[in-house]
């Protein structure tokens, strides 16, 4: 058995872009940054504050409904899995990158009013 899934909490580090890889088939991106508080370890060791960031995929309907009502600043819990993936930059650089396809997004602060709380 198993299991390929991601919990995030955090806020939207920018307005999420748009694209139809088909004439009806929408694909969402936006990053979403989680943090780490600071905090000290028992010999006294001083531990920075952390912040990762997250790069976000949605699919069709779910996309629309990012593109309508997630904006920079929201705080989301987001549900999905991870997905790793390389191709090569313009420099023919190999790079890597890993996405969370989200299946699920909730605001966590107050949605537009149409939103209802759901995305």
């Amino acid at each position: 058995m198993s299991l390929n899934k991601a919990l995030l909490i955090g806020n939207v580090g920018r307005d999420p872009d748009v694209r139809y890889v088909d004439a009806d088939r929408p694909v969402a991106t936006f990053s979403l940054a989680t943090h780490e508080p600071a905090y000290t370890l028992p010999n006294g060791t001083q531990v920075a504050e952390r912040t990762e960031w997250h790069n976000i995929i949605t699919w069709g309907k779910l996309a629309k409904q990012v593109e309508q009502y997630v904006r920079k600043g929201n705080k989301l819990f987001v549900e999905g899995s991870i997905h790793t993936r390389s191709y090569e930059d313009k420099a023919s650089i190999r790079r890597t990158v890993t996405e969370i396809w989200a299946e699920k997004v909730d605001f966590l602060n107050s949605p537009p009013k149409e939103a209802g709380g759901d995305v």
